[in-house]
């Protein structure tokens, strides 16, 4: 009988991909994927450690899983893969005595063999090792999106921004040959990927380590001639990256979404500095004009993090002035907390009151949602192309799907359409989405 599997992913589109290859590898080591969490003989907690609180949920998810695990009379094998494992390690062993395998983000293609060993000699096993080889059996991650394939292009980052802890969890940036991304794109279009999300932690700092002559805006014209492939995305970028050829790129690249993830962290030149981001407001600024006259209908998207050490209300203001005058499409917001070993845990107090925190916050998002509405109302009666993703998660009946700007659409629809592209009419809005009628069937298999 094949054992199974259960895997759980916490964190960001690098995690989720990452997932995806944990499940290929897992698979070709004869598991299956379990129906149930309780019929599991291998549970696998992908984790993430950007976002506060990050440990405690890993504790809290473990908890449950010895319960659900007593109540079945079973004992799994328990893995914990991600930044966390990366950078707790041996101490994630100590600390939780249901935790059998840790395996570092530098280290995932050990896992097979590390649970097999940790299963036949009751062994508790650590691999945090900071392999530099970021190769990947062409075909083995197994793809969870019927429409989109996600390919990194690189791993690690060497930015070292103050606030961030993913140089310590993913090592320092390394970069995937081109022949083996091409490679991977290809297979996907054959699999009948329509999308492929290109992935890095600093995505547009790509340069080709076996073809000199291929920077980011290259790849991505080496992407567009792959037959099959009709829409290019990428994540996430760095605005001192966003070079004059990558903007023509994505202006003259038909199969290039319209859309660009553009982290500003903050709208202070102080706060900036002290995040170490190496560029000003005024850059910023700059950099969104310039992408909006060159690319029409660009929609821009952003993260911003409120509560930095020494963050005034001033600073705070300048922010929501920034975001006032960009009209980002849409906004991921968090509360500043400190991540281990990063630079502005080393270096600066957490001084701005949790009070303070929680009530910028609050008036960020709530501007951000009078923004994205206004936005979204301007669409209603306009024709959008969407891909079509899943069925929608509120309702049986319907489908979901994002545009070329990467807004959410939601419309009646058959399960045959998933994976193909469409024309939606809009009819109405909701806060983070889009509802319309399908107008046109554009693509089909």
């Amino acid at each position: 009988m094949a054992r199974k599997y259960r895997l759980e992913t916490f964190g960001c589109q690098m995690n989720f991909h990452d997932g995806e290859r944990i499940a290929g590898l897992l698979e070709a080591d004869g598991f299956e994927p379990a129906a149930s969490e309780s019929e599991a003989d291998l549970v696998v907690l992908n984790t993430c450690s950007v976002r506060e609180r990050a440990e405690d949920k890993l504790h809290h998810r473990l908890a449950e899983i010895r319960g659900v695990a007593r109540a079945a009379g079973r004992r799994p094998t328990v893995a914990v893969t991600g930044c966390v494992a990366q950078q707790d390690g041996a101490k994630l062993i100590k600390s939780d005595p249901s935790i059998d395998v840790v395996v570092g983000t530098q280290a995932l293609k050990q896992l097979p063999g590390l649970v097999r060993e940790a299963t036949e000699r009751k062994a508790r096993l650590v691999d945090i090792q900071p392999y530099d080889d970021v190769s990947f059996p062409l075909g083995m991650a197994k793809a969870s999106d019927a429409s989109r394939a996600r390919v990194t292009i690189i791993e690690g980052c060497n930015e070292f921004c103050s606030f961030c802890v993913v140089p310590y969890t993913r090592g320092h940036e390394r970069m995937r040959p081109l022949a083996h991304i091409m490679a991977e794109v290809e297979r996907a279009a054959l699999d009948g990927r329509v999308e492929v999300q290109l992935l890095g932690q600093i995505v547009n700092h790509y340069q080709a380590p076996d073809d000199a002559s291929c920077d980011f805006a290259a790849l991505l014209e080496r992407v567009s001639t792959v037959p099959g492939i009709r829409r290019i995305r990428f994540a996430s970028p760095h605005p001192r990256h966003a070079t004059d050829r990558l903007i023509a790129a994505i202006r003259d690249l038909p199969k290039v979404c319209r859309h660009f993830h553009l982290p500003v962290q903050s709208g202070s030149n102080a706060v900036l500095q002290a995040m170490r981001r190496r560029y000003s407001r005024e850059d910023y600024r700059a950099l969104v004009a310039r992408l909006r006259a060159e690319v029409p209908g660009i929609s821009v998207s952003t993260d911003v993090i409120v509560g930095f050490p020494g963050e005034t209300e001033a600073d705070f203001e300048q922010t929501m002035d920034l975001v006032r005058e960009v009209q980002f499409s849409s906004m991921y917001s968090f509360k500043y907390s400190p991540r281990p070993n990063t630079l502005a845990s080393k270096r600066l107090a957490d001084d701005v009151l949790e009070s303070d925190k929680t009530r910028r916050i609050m008036a960020l998002q709530a501007l951000q949602a009078e923004i994205q509405l206004g936005l979204y109302r301007q669409q209603i009666g306009s024709v959008v192309e969407v891909l079509v993703e899943s069925k929608s998660r509120r309702r049986d009946w319907e489908l979901a799907g994002r545009t070329d700007g990467w807004v959410l659409v939601n419309f009646s629809g058959s399960e045959d359409l998933i994976g193909q592209l469409v024309h939606v009419r809009v009819t109405s809005v909701a806060p983070n989405s889009l509802r319309g009628e399908v107008a046109e069937i554009v693509h089909a298999h």
